[in-house]
């Protein structure tokens, strides 16, 4: 495939404090190695990439996942597809960043898949590596693991590729079966993995890639120790395949701790930023209405009942999601509760109900803001003010998917107008 990026600039290091002698080339040798905590402050620049869509047959991609492709109705990348399957191929870290429901999945997959069926086809049938994992995606919740290991087996379907998701909710032993054969790819959450490791499975001698998904959510969910537990568990950089481990941390908002805690595990990594950075995206309408709180609820039910289609309405606590659903179906509107004290078939039951339409209404907590692939999701309903820019970006970012159009409205209560006055000042909102 042929690319039109410019040569990428390695990750810039500027010293807080200025000497007055150059460094030599040993001293900046010295100083790639500092950790973020040193004096040494790290910047990541964006480098120039090609967003520009094409066909997916123009990616080279082996038959096999061509087939996977076409079965999944792939015809053209988007934009984040395009811009990172050659740096990915390539075999170079990475940090993405773009707008939530861009197709961050099938961007690192489909190299990552492509990699790994050029590498398997290179080794005589002696040096075959069954029975070793050799990709490794982390995830922050149980959903987004279901989510990706869906689209793996469905890109696979017709390749000798295998894969598993691992996370907590369900029993441990089918998922230990499948890590001691050896899959290809394992999707995790941390602390079920780590539930694993502990009892020295999986296999991670022959790990070639692992992708951090959603890290900022990993870092609120306070996961990343249990990431670092994990990834200090690997092999070195160095494999036995004789190649360095490559390392991806992709995400729809890229905070400064984000960017900070990924200096530490990636090498001299690519920057693809594409939008703003952290940014809704502008396929989404924005509406705001003051509404006191012990009337939310009816202006909720009043507002489900005139619009069409399909609305995930979010709520800050899992008490206040399961009162906002009893009041909504005593009203007459379809609607399931989702959060994390339901239990896994519950969970699975309420998000297969939504996507089928058997339910109208998803209400949730921020569980639902990362991962959820549900396509025409016409309305987004933030029933109390979100904590923060990256929880509005992430709970509104389940419309507008795809470049189809979405509404995304804030009910604002009097005691919430100072919150809301900063996401005013930071998306242009308008109230109603």
């Amino acid at each position: 495939m042929k690319s039109n990026t410019k040569r990428p600039s390695v990750p810039r290091r500027h010293s807080r404090s200025i000497s007055k002698k150059s460094k030599t080339s040993s001293q900046r040798a010295k100083s790639r190695k500092r950790s973020y905590k040193s004096e040494t402050e790290i910047i990541f620049e964006p480098i120039q990439v090609d967003p520009t869509p094409i066909e997916f047959t123009e990616l080279g991609l082996d038959s096999t996942l061509m087939l996977g492709v076409n079965d999944r109705g792939y015809v053209r990348t988007t934009p984040i597809q395009n811009a990172v399957f050659s740096i990915v191929q390539a075999g170079h870290d990475l940090i993405a960043s773009a707008e939530t429901g861009s197709g961050k999945t099938a961007a690192f997959l489909l190299p990552l898949m492509q990699q790994l069926i050029e590498r398997e086809a290179l080794l005589e049938s002696s040096e075959q590596v069954a029975g070793y994992t050799k990709i490794l995606i982390l995830v922050p919740t149980r959903e987004l693991a279901v989510q990706i290991e869906d689209d793996f087996q469905g890109f696979a379907y017709h390749a000798a590729l295998s894969g598993v998701a691992v996370y907590g909710g369900v029993a441990m032993e089918p998922q230990e079966h499948a890590l001691r054969a050896g899959v290809d790819l394992v999707v995790a959450t941390p602390g079920r993995l780590l539930d694993h490791m502990r009892g020295a499975v999986p296999n991670f001698e022959r790990l070639g890639a692992l992708v951090l998904d959603e890290a900022d959510r990993m870092l609120d969910m306070g996961f990343w120790p249990d990431v670092r537990k994990i990834v200090s568990a690997l092999p070195s950089r160095g494999t036995s395949l004789g190649r360095l481990r490559q390392t991806l941390l992709f995400s729809a908002t890229m905070p400064e701790d984000v960017i900070r805690l990924a200096s530490e595990l990636l090498y001299e990594p690519k920057y693809v930023q594409l939008g703003p950075r952290g940014e809704p995206a502008r396929t989404i309408k924005h509406s705001v209405y003051k509404v006191i709180t012990s009337q939310k609820t009816e202006w909720l039910a009043r507002f489900l009942k005139k619009v069409r289609g399909s609305a995930l309405v979010f709520v800050q606590t899992k008490r206040g999601t399961d009162i906002v659903v009893r009041r909504l179906v005593s009203r007459g509107i379809r609607a399931v509760a989702f959060h994390a004290d339901r239990t896994q078939p519950h969970r699975t039951e309420a998000i297969e109900g939504f996507r089928s339409g058997k339910y109208k209404v998803l209400v949730a907590t921020d569980i639902a803001a990362r991962g959820l692939d549900i396509e025409g999701i016409e309305h987004v309903v933030n029933f109390e003010v979100p904590t923060s820019k990256d929880a509005y970006v992430h709970r509104v970012g389940r419309t507008g998917r795809a470049d189809s159009s979405g509404h995304a409205v804030t009910l604002v209560a009097p005691e919430e107008h100072r919150a809301i006055r900063a996401l005013e000042e930071t998306f242009d909102l308008q109230l109603g």
